[in-house]
């Protein structure tokens, strides 16, 4: 063990207890490290949690990459495109493709005797990943649609559900406008609730056989494939290889394909997750610069208590460099358990409230009911130690008051 190491152990076990200066300034500055690392890593949790949360439900509903009919012009707009088997299991290929599915919407308007709304109903085959919905079902049950006859089943959202004052196993009246309005009289199987309000007051889901017709698609058309993937990282390079592939390529009836991911599709909400991440870093600079500075009034206070001290050692031949390592070791120890502090309140706040969700929010705002929160290792890990890097630098500085005490001059503060 080095000599500055072990001067600064001695120091630390029981020094400090002895001094009523610095004592309580040694106790504030570990509280501002604690206190500053505890609102990080709520934040850091919060904020990952909050956009994790927001591309699942975006994702959700329709998936990663979305293929389509290059002509078509609006989101919502009824373009067929082949959709053959033989392509399905070729992108099935790709290494980062996890699943495809095909799918197909048609605009209208749900009406009862009271109420009204408009809405997409969309239709989904037997290779629908169903995962997503059944996980936010709140009554009924998610049927397993198919391609090949009509259920007249749908399931609608909670908020459609209030609007319309239906119930499970009520009939509505949707219908659809063209060169003549078509009707049909569904029946409401399950109700869904995902929080995301921009599509919980849009999406209906029946069988891709009833779009298909109210369509006039064949029957190896659809409105477009969804594309799920194994990893969200790969999103641009898996959207690019597909892209690659199917440029140039029609099919059979001579339509053209378009690959677009959900960030090209949802360029406003991705921008506005975007931002959230200037606001973390805003709040890590913020809360870093508070906990440094609780430090560096400390370690001032114990170097000007401690003068005595620095003026015995140099008189025995200690060199600057030796004692300020010591008041560095020491800030290493009260960093150290300020961190804990702050790792043990602000990891157990976030326990508390992934388990009990005891901290809500408006749905209809923030698309979701309750504080979101996501523990990334790697992220808690960087932030524990650009946290204890940071606090180190800056107490760098301050130690060099430690040349300027002369031998002589510290006797006065005996």
């Amino acid at each position: 063990m080095s000599l500055s190491l072990f001067i600064a152990r001695r120091l630390y076990q029981g020094g400090q207890k002895e001094r009523q200066v610095s004592r309580p300034a040694v106790l504030i500055a570990k509280a501002g490290i604690a206190i500053g690392l505890a609102v990080m890593i709520i934040a850091v949790c919060v904020i990952v949690g909050f956009k994790s949360e927001v591309r699942d439900k975006v994702v959700g509903f329709g998936g990663h990459i979305q293929i389509n009919n290059l002509e078509q012009t609006q989101p919502y707009e009824p373009m067929p495109v082949g959709v053959e088997k033989s392509l399905m299991d070729t992108l099935l290929e790709f290494p980062q493709v996890e699943h495809i599915q095909r799918y197909a919407v048609k605009p209208g308007m749900l009406k009862t005797e009271d109420a009204f709304q408009g809405m997409v109903l969309k239709g989904v085959g037997q290779e629908y990943d169903y995962s997503f919905f059944r996980a936010h079902l709140l009554e009924g049950e998610f049927p397993t649609f198919t391609d090949s006859v009509s259920s007249n089943l749908v399931v609608i959202s909670q908020t459609m559900a209030d609007k319309l004052k239906l119930k499970v196993g009520d009939k509505l009246d949707a219908y659809f406008i063209e060169d003549e309005v078509r009707v049909r009289r569904p029946r409401v199987a399950g109700i869904y609730r995902t929080g995301f309000s921009e599509y919980d007051n849009l999406f209906i889901f029946t069988d891709l056989h009833t779009v298909n017709r109210l369509n006039g698609f064949q029957h190896d058309q659809a409105g477009g494939l969804e594309v799920r993937l194994t990893n969200y990282a790969a999103l641009e390079d898996c959207t690019w290889e597909i892209a690659s592939y199917l440029a140039g390529r029609t099919d059979r009836y001579g339509a053209e394909y378009a690959v677009c991911n959900v960030e090209q599709l949802n360029l406003a909400l991705f921008a506005w997750l975007g931002i959230l991440d200037v606001n973390i870093w805003v709040i890590l600079a913020l809360m870093t610069g508070v906990a440094g500075f609780t430090m560096i009034s400390g370690l001032l206070i114990i170097i000007i208590e401690r003068t005595p001290m620095i003026g015995i050692l140099k008189s025995l031949g200690a060199e600057n460099a030796l004692i300020r390592r010591v008041f560095l070791w020491l800030s290493v120890f009260l960093i150290g358990r300020g961190m804990l502090w702050g790792n043990v309140v602000g990891l157990g706040i976030c326990l508390i409230q992934s388990l009990t969700g005891m901290f809500t929010l408006d749905s209809d705002t923030y698309y979701m009911d309750t504080v979101p929160i996501v523990f990334n290792v790697g992220y808690l890990v960087l932030l524990n130690l650009g946290t204890f890097g940071v606090s180190i630098l800056m107490l760098v500085g301050p130690s060099c008051l430690i040349a300027r005490i002369r031998p002589a001059d510290s006797m006065r503060y005996e």
